[in-house]
């Protein structure tokens, strides 16, 4: 991979050679990475490029004072950012010992179609994960803890008999309809046995909440059933004002990821891994996958401008900051790249059929979703460092209406000093008032903010007896981001990151791109990278 660190300017950059590709890529975010990776395994000639001196852009994980500036740089796809410090001259001493997530929290399910893309691609071989030790669901006040096992179930101290022996049976029910305990067919009973193990078809499509109702599971289970295991943005108790009522069936496809996600690597503890050193590794991991099947790699590198044949309209290339002009086949751009939109009149666009808003609306926004980033003294559980926390509609307050999801990550993953956490917080909005109000009340719910610089010490006393702390907030990020799908088109753009805990989407998404690009080609087809065969073995955690 070429990276031109030492250039003051664009226009010391050395020519790019050769100057026709197959494919030219603009931003190293995730979806631009797997696609330059899958096209490049594919025999395509790539040429991938970043104005940033980073990897990753609205996928990358930033030293304190970079992701600032990054927030602060981006406003079309960033706005409404509020930055705080409680403790300056700490957090100045270990800014670069920072590394936060621009599009947290997000998490991999050990069983989810990415961490098989990892694994199949090769990038496995550049990345390393922990597991997260323990999801909690804050309900009334206090936080349960969600099990994610037979064995904690009968563990948990929340739970009493009864409701331990619903949830048992409810899984037993997810196990038996996906046959993952392969139990189906072994009774030798033949269809009725089959028949009664199966969901009826009329139940998976009605709205799942409903048949959690009819499993007559009582209110606490249904809600870490509904946003702690299945991940359910929205409430579902509200159909009037629900935007996304859930079906059965994709409920209990989310319940059966969850459950095979448990076990599937010796070491991780639960259902959820997170990559040491952030999320950022990710597309760096797929950049390096790319550049080992001959993808050239430039960042610092502005592309100023589209080329077009001047008979047709067509596109053929890029003009870049350097003056350099090149040409490819194809052209994919991440969302916040308009530079080269400029280039096309009016006339240009209709020799191909397009209105001028096919074109600069490509990555319009679809919705948003609030983050927050936190850097907070001590950790929201003892003995935890890395822990997932829910906060289901209307738990936080009576308008709430969306899930609020809060990961909060320790030293052990690489991503801040000993001592401190990163919390990130994220929630789907309509607006930026609704958004930042659920993520102002979630930091509340967990965290003690200090009023002064010098309050970093607060113990607390309740009737008489001193309670266990909350961490104390030293420094927070919090921003309003643009979703966006993508598109395919003359100038072919990648999503944004989304509002999910995971991948899945932006993977579905990326891939059927890559698809529309390249309709006879695999995505990533078996054995085109180098792969370590103890992956599957359990050497990924």
């Amino acid at each position: 991979m070429a990276d031109d660190t030492s250039a003051s300017d664009t226009n010391s950059h050395p020519s790019i050679d050769p100057s026709s590709f197959d494919l030219i890529v603009v931003g190293t975010g995730l979806p631009e990475s797997i696609i330059a990776a899958s096209a490049s395994s594919a025999g395509k000639s790539v040429l991938h490029l970043d104005p940033n001196p980073f990897y990753g852009s609205h996928f990358s994980s930033l030293s304190l004072a970079s992701f600032s500036s990054f927030l602060h740089q981006r406003s079309r796809l960033y706005s409404h950012v509020e930055i705080s410090s409680h403790s300056p001259q700490t957090l100045d001493e270990h800014s670069r010992r920072f590394s936060l997530d621009l599009s947290g929290p997000r998490l991999f399910f050990c069983a989810d179609p990415m961490v098989d893309l990892i694994l199949r691609s090769g990038a496995s071989n550049h990345l390393e994960f922990k597991s997260v030790d323990a999801s909690f669901l804050y309900r009334e006040g206090h936080l349960s803890p969600v099990p994610d096992s037979r064995e904690g179930i009968f563990q948990d101290r929340t739970l009493g008999l009864t409701e331990k022996s619903q949830l048992m049976r409810f899984f037993k029910l997810v196990r038996e309809h996906f046959a993952l305990d392969g139990s189906s067919g072994s009774t030798g009973g033949g269809s009725v046995d089959e028949e009664r193990k199966r969901i009826p078809e009329e139940d998976l499509e009605s709205p799942f909440v409903d048949f959690l109702q009819k499993q007559r599971l009582p209110p606490k289970i249904k809600a870490m059933i509904l946003y702690a295991i299945a991940m359910v943005d929205y409430d579902q108790d509200s159909p009037d004002i629900c935007q996304k009522l859930t079906k059965t069936k994709d409920g209990m496809e989310s319940l059966a990821l969850y459950n095979s996600s448990v076990g599937r690597f010796p070491n991780a503890l639960g259902a959820f891994i997170y990559p040491i050193y952030g999320q950022g590794e990710l597309p760096q991991s797929f950049c390096r996958c790319a550049a080992v099947k001959g993808a050239l790699y430039v960042l610092r590198m502005p592309v100023t401008g589209l080329l077009l044949d001047e008979e047709h309209g067509h596109y053929k290339g890029v003009r870049l900051a350097s003056g350099q002009e090149l040409f490819s086949h194809q052209l994919v751009v991440d969302p916040s790249f308009v530079g080269p939109l400029l280039s096309f009149s009016s006339s240009e666009l209709q020799h191909e059929g397009l209105n001028p808003g096919d074109v600069t609306n490509a990555s319009s926004p679809v919705k948003q979703v609030s983050r927050g980033v936190c850097i907070i003294r001590g950790s929201i559980q003892p003995e935890l460092p890395n822990l997932l926390v829910v906060f289901p509609p209307r738990s936080l307050y009576d308008e709430q209406a969306t899930s609020v999801r809060a990961l909060q990550l320790g030293s052990n993953v690489a991503v801040c000093p000993s001592g401190l956490f990163v919390l990130y917080l994220s929630t789907l909005c309509d607006d930026a008032v609704q958004g930042k109000k659920s993520i102002h009340a979630a930091v509340n719910a967990l965290c003690t903010i200090p009023v002064s610089e010098n309050s970093e010490d607060i113990s607390v006393v309740h009737e008489g007896v001193e309670v266990e702390p909350k961490p104390i907030l030293l420094w927070s990020s919090m921003y309003v981001q643009e979703l966006t799908k993508g598109s395919f088109g003359i100038v072919s753009s990648c999503p944004m990151p989304d509002g999910n805990i995971d991948y899945r989407d932006l993977l579905e998404l990326t891939t059927k791109l890559f698809h529309k690009m390249y309709p006879q080609e695999d995505f990533f087809p078996e054995n085109t990278m180098p792969r370590n065969p103890e992956d599957d073995d359990g050497s990924l955690v």
